[in-house]
């Protein structure tokens, strides 16, 4: 399936949309070069590897831990160094890219991630793989909106940015599932080799990355100054809050400790609203949350990562430790859901072109909560067939319709020179999601289980945890379906619109037989 890709030419001048029948509709298709395809490959590499990198961690713990000597609480931040540094700094990431260059940016982050990798995998000390894993997480929230924003600014507004977003979100979903099976395997010869076995991937992708990468992305940069003050405060809070919400199920959630720290992210974040509404070049113009679609795609992201984080974790915990599946039966009970969200790219992106974001989107947030509910009957005897394949099922339908239509709502109209912004605006919304209500998850499942050890008590506090993750996920639905409210308002989706800065000729599509895509076309600017 070749999704078309409408010719444009680069402006300095602002947006000129054409009449409907000056372009090509959504079902005309050309096909992409290879060098387009190339580069988009290097892309979903990228955060391919970051999800990979997220789940195959979490499978060796128990193997890093007996090798270091590491006490839990050490081994809880061999996760949490990656999260704090991922989501800490997802917004100053995005900007950065507007500011430096995209494709400078994510070429640098990308090595930092081959050498940080690297490092893990030969330190032989909990502090040294804690760096490491914190450095891994500075990088991943360089490449995250670099890569994105790189997507959105090659593949214009419409069928071909819908395709693209659709491949991108796929690869995510693949390494994290596949990141548990071959965790699995790996583990059993050392815990050294999932951090060593993505530095020669990462490495191949760079190289194929300066080669195919358009170079536009480097020389095209946002206007303005550096907003140094709001930098700090906005990065601070994120950090804080990330961190505060990590540590709160061990030091507390009513302690003086966690409540002092979610007071001083909220004069930070303050600070932070004051400065951007009076500096000149703001790391983020509070307008963009003006568009609704942006609004909404950022809520949804929130409460969607975080009950998806939620729900892998009390599923991993339900699975392994009552029903005494080993971690690799775990990993491959959880992958029909990886598998329908790797085998719908393509389904999904022509939901996209007909109908749009915001009605595919409530429809994917509703089969993840019914997934969730499904999995609510767990019980001591419960099975793979019976619930965990249905479950999974519905979840990947639901994360296969839900992601990319977040990715693609939280981008649409949003200026070029914005555009790492609007990216790190909506990683940061699902980072910080996933650490808060994985945080309450893991407090509420405690709580639910009152000190229990015994199946009935296990089995209370999973429940009371589930019900969490789908109330959560039903407050994203209840967001994602204004959107849908307000798209039938408006009647059937228009036609595909250029991303701004470009202009669409005023010749109709017939007169050109010998077009060149857009995305081809920028490519080529070398």
């Amino acid at each position: 399936m070749h999704m078309h890709v409408p010719f444009c030419a680069m402006t300095d001048t602002t947006v000129t949309r054409t009449p409907a029948a000056d372009h090509p509709p959504a079902t005309d298709q050309t096909r992409w070069s290879p060098r387009l395809w190339g580069a988009l490959v290097v892309l979903c590499a990228a955060m391919f590897l970051d999800a990979l990198d997220v789940s195959m961690v979490g499978v060796a713990l128990p193997s890093i831990g007996a090798d270091l000597h590491l006490s839990d609480s050490a081994l809880q931040w061999v996760v949490s160094g990656y999260v704090l540094g991922y989501g800490g700094l997802l917004l100053l990431g995005g900007r950065a890219a507007d500011l430096l260059g995209r494709r400078r940016v994510f070429l640098v982050a990308l090595a930092v991630f081959a050498a940080a990798s690297l490092l893990g995998g030969l330190v032989d000390s909990g502090p040294l793989l804690i760096g490491a894993r914190f450095l891994k997480g500075v990088s991943a929230a360089f490449t995250a909106p670099a890569g994105l924003s790189i997507i959105t600014t090659t593949f214009p507004e419409g069928p071909a940015r819908n395709r693209a977003l659709s491949i991108y979100t796929t690869c995510s979903a693949a390494g994290f599932s596949l990141g548990l099976v071959i965790s699995g395997l790996l583990t059993s010869a050392g815990w050294r080799l999932t951090f060593l076995m993505p530095v020669p991937v990462a490495l191949i992708a760079l190289v194929a990355g300066v080669r195919l990468l358009p170079r536009r992305h480097d020389g095209h940069r946002a206007s303005g100054g550096y907003d140094l003050a709001g930098a700090v405060t906005g990065t601070a809070a994120v950090l804080l809050l990330v961190f505060t919400v990590t540590e709160a199920q061990g030091a507390g959630w009513l302690s003086v400790r966690t409540i002092g720290s979610l007071l001083l992210v909220a004069a930070l974040a303050a600070a932070f609203l004051a400065i951007e509404a009076r500096t000149a070049h703001p790391l983020v113009r509070l307008g963009i949350f003006r568009d609704a679609g942006v609004r909404r795609a950022n809520l949804t992201a929130l409460t969607l990562m975080g009950s998806y984080a939620g729900f892998q974790f009390v599923a991993t915990l339900y699975l392994q430790r009552l029903l005494g599946w080993s971690a690799l039966e775990t990993a491959l009970g959880l992958l029909p859901g990886g598998a329908v969200v790797a085998f719908s790219a393509g389904a999904v992106g022509r939901l996209l072109d007909r109908y749009g974001p915001a009605r595919v989107l409530p429809v994917g947030v509703a089969s993840m909560a019914l997934g969730y509910a499904l999995f609510l009957r767990l019980d001591e005897h419960s099975g793979f067939l019976g619930l965990v394949l249905p479950s999974m099922l519905l979840i990947g339908a639901g994360f296969a319709l839900a992601f990319p239509s977040i990715n693609v709502a939280a981008t649409s109209g949003v200026a070029d020179d914005e555009q790492g912004l609007a990216s790190g605006l909506v990683n940061t919304a699902l980072q910080v999601g996933g650490a808060i209500v994985l945080a309450v998850t893991t407090a509420v499942l405690t709580a639910g289980s009152a000190g229990g050890t015994d199946a009935h008590a296990q089995l209370a506090g999973y429940r009371t945890a589930l019900l969490l993750v789908t109330g959560t996920t039903a407050l994203g639905l209840l967001v994602a379906l204004t959107g849908a409210v307000r798209a039938g308002r408006r009647g059937p989706a228009a036609d595909p619109a250029p991303v701004p800065d470009y202009v669409y000729p005023a010749a109709p599509a017939a007169a050109r037989p010998a077009e060149t895509s857009a995305s081809e076309a920028l490519l080529s600017e070398r």
